[in-house]
């Protein structure tokens, strides 16, 4: 027998808890991708129980269905057309009233709703006591507490789903929210004609229907056109009439009359199933804003919690970083034995295992650096670090709500991209999104990783942090300099919400933290391996004779790399390839920052992805060969002649240089324009020159070099 299907959709607001209830429920079975047609990230799970196999959406966190943004278009265009099985409101049990705006639109719809009631242990904390009967009583819906960070009420959140997603029972519409009388006489005037004019063919509840013409809903009004343009026609008109009245009786918009009195009901459920016990109230979350986003205190304690994720990342990944290294080394010498001497032995040593092993063996600081990042986000201090931004973020024509995608960046510049359209005015999310990708990724950390490591030792840590603290500077100047230029205007509002903290789990934070890094691990299989075996080939062709100290060629010597004694040959092949001629030809662009043509040719390669900066070198430096004695492609750089100042100067310019095509791409898709993409690449480059040649310069003329 084929087993059942059912559907459950997530909906709740931004920090509700949604996410947390999503992972709870089904785990790592996973699938996250972006919604048809649009760059928004979807996330859907499946689940296995009895013979029933249940897919859980989770939706785009959205205060409302009122189709302001493009969040919001998503989660109502998928309550309405996709009609899942059931829909989980995630409401937050600290702030009822707020969650309940979007539960009581939700569960106006036609389908079945079901509350989670999600960190209830917090409402008990702050001393507000909820009568979950009698909420389920007043809007007849099913109620479950839940506590999701913990894991509390996901069974019975789940068995409840599952019994009212086979229930046989249509949803009650009428306990519904109540108007006052001319409008409610409006919308079932509205709604009369609806049902009359359209009959079979109005897709949604002809109730529903009335009350967004009356808001007017420019996607339903279009989507009534699309269905019947000649009826609808008439019914758009009759909808504009009633507006005119509405507006004419209540001396305001229809559409904010209509807010108000949603809330006036809200309110009024609120009071009859919510108290306050004043003596066991604690807001622990105020508590510790006294401290974390104090005036004088809270900046310094915000730098030392990223200055700590980076010498966490650094100390703790280095272990790890060695066993997959020496790994790695013993794999190439194991095809060095096996494989005979000739271009494959050099394809696969040199050019698969060393160049995906250079990057491979970074996993541990990529996972460190992302678990780092969703403990940031799961506490809830992610978002103080707005609110502390705010004043710095004034200084360039921005708000505090600009600096979550550039803090988004330090994992990876394309969604940190993509989070800019959560802002309000246009102006200011392309001014977000250019000054981004001075955010150093996670893809440029095995760069920093290598260099600070083989040049600088226990200070690497301190380096690193410096690198970051020097995009963040950058980018505010360039914030500055653009919005006195090309993107000159006001500054915008800020506000904000911060929600509470909560005590992170373990669990939480491991699926966060896997679900950015198969992206990295993701990349070894296709953009890094692909792109070390085009730098193998390029710098393995055309062959080149081995030439003896004398300049004679040397009969006994192979041009392939593998072979005893060839460290020279090895040399002088990728020096006259294809690959060293590109080297040589652009040297004197780098010459003056230090940098020498084998790391000019990596930082090429780094424009596909920034990873590949680390692939590369290890193919040119072929750190995987018999002849190197298992060096790694640290000692390599150190050993080819290049100082701490030289190591420096790349770092910046890796730092600050052009984005990857990924972040390029998703530039010119957020900015809808090739010319401000264009505009980052150039911009970004000359910066990255400019600050790399006063570091080198400047540290030869102080004595450095």
């Amino acid at each position: 027998m084929a087993p059942r299907r059912l559907t459950i959709a997530l909906a709740g607001n931004p920090n509700a808890g949604k996410t947390s209830v999503f992972n709870h429920l089904t785990g790592t079975r996973q699938k996250v991708g972006n919604w048809p047609g649009v760059t928004v990230e979807k996330k859907e799970g499946h689940i296995r129980r009895g013979d029933r196999e249940i897919t859980v959406v989770d939706l785009p966190g959205t205060y409302s269905l009122t189709p302001f943004s493009l969040e919001e278009v998503i989660a109502r265009n998928y309550l309405l057309d996709e009609r899942p099985d059931v829909v989980i409101a995630v409401i937050d049990a600290t702030n009822l009233e707020r969650s309940l705006y979007l539960a009581t639109q939700i569960r106006e719809l036609d389908c079945k709703v079901l509350f989670a009631l999600n960190m209830a242990d917090m409402a008990r904390a702050r001393g507000l006591i909820i009568d979950g009967r009698k909420l389920a009583q007043l809007l007849d819906v099913p109620v479950v507490f839940t506590v999701a960070n913990r894991g509390e009420g996901m069974e019975a959140l789940l068995e409840e789903a599952i019994r009212l997603a086979e229930s046989e029972t249509p949803p009650d519409r009428s306990r519904r929210v109540k108007y006052s009388r001319d409008l409610e006489e409006a919308i079932g005037r509205l709604a009369g004609f609806l049902a009359a004019r359209l009959g079979d063919r109005l897709a949604w509840l002809p109730r529903w229907t009335a009350v967004k013409l009356l808001e007017d809903d420019e996607i339903v009004k279009q989507r009534l056109v699309a269905a019947a343009p000649d009826e609808a026609r008439a019914v758009l008109q009759a909808a504009a009439a009633l507006r005119r009245h509405l507006a004419e009786r209540y001396d305001e918009d229809p559409q904010i009359v209509l807010t108000d009195e949603r809330y006036g009901f809200i309110a009024g459920i609120v009071r009859e199933v919510q108290r306050s016990d004043a003596r066991r109230r604690v807001d622990v979350s105020r508590n510790i804003d006294l401290v974390l986003t104090h005036r004088f205190l809270g900046f310094p304690i915000f730098l030392f919690f990223i200055w700590a994720m980076f010498e966490l990342t650094f100390t703790l990944g280095e272990a790890p970083v060695g066993w997959i290294e020496a790994a790695v080394e013993a794999a190439a010498r194991a095809a060095q034995a096996v494989l005979p001497e000739g271009p494959l032995r050099g394809l696969v040593a040199d050019g698969i295992i060393a160049g995906v092993g250079s990057v491979l063996k970074f996993l541990p600081n990529i996972l460190i650096l992302f678990f780092c990042i969703a403990l940031f986000e799961d506490t809830g201090y992610m978002a103080r670090t707005a609110f502390l931004m705010d004043r710095i973020m004034h200084l360039i024509g921005l708000h505090g709500k600009s600096f979550i995608p550039m803090l988004m960046g330090f994992g990876c510049n394309v969604p940190a991209v993509m989070a800019a359209r959560t802002l309000e005015s246009p102006r200011d999310r392309i001014l977000t999104i250019l000054i981004t990708p001075f955010m150093s990724c996670s893809a440029k950390l095995p760069v920093y990783v290598v260099l600070a490591g083989a040049f600088f030792g226990e200070r690497a840590g301190s380096v690193i942090f410096g690198l970051y603290l020097l995009g963040i500077l950058l980018s505010i100047l360039t914030g500055r300099l653009l919005r006195s230029t090309l993107l000159a205007g006001g500054d915008a509002p800020f506000v904000m919400e911060l929600p509470p903290y909560r005590m992170p789990m373990a669990k939480s934070l491991l699926i966060h933290m896997w679900d950015r890094s198969r992206v990295f691990l993701r990349k070894m299989g296709g953009t890094i391996l692909l792109g070390s075996v085009i730098v193998w080939a390029l710098s393995s062709f055309p062959q080149v004779p081995a030439t003896a100290p004398g300049g004679a060629p040397d009969a006994g010597v192979e041009a392939w790399s593998g072979a005893p004694g060839t460290e020279g040959s090895r040399a002088l092949q990728v020096r006259e390839s294809y690959l060293g001629r590109l080297g040589r030809a652009v040297a004197p662009v780098f010459a003056p920052l230090g940098i020498e043509w084998r790391e000019a040719v990596a930082l090429l390669s780094g424009f596909v992805a920034k990873e590949i900066v680390v692939s590369t070198l290890g193919v040119l430096h072929a750190v995987g060969e018999e002849g190197e004695g298992g060096d790694t492609l640290g000692r390599a750089l150190s050993s080819s002649g290049m100082t701490p100042l030289a190591a420096l100067s790349m770092m910046v310019f890796v730092l600050l240089y052009l984005p990857c095509l990924a972040t390029t791409t998703a530039i010119r898709r957020e900015t809808g324009s090739t010319r401000w993409m264009l505009f980052s690449i150039a911009y970004n480059t000359a910066v990255a020159w400019i600050v790399s040649f006063a570091v080198y310069q400047g540290g030869r003329a102080l004595g450095y070099a």
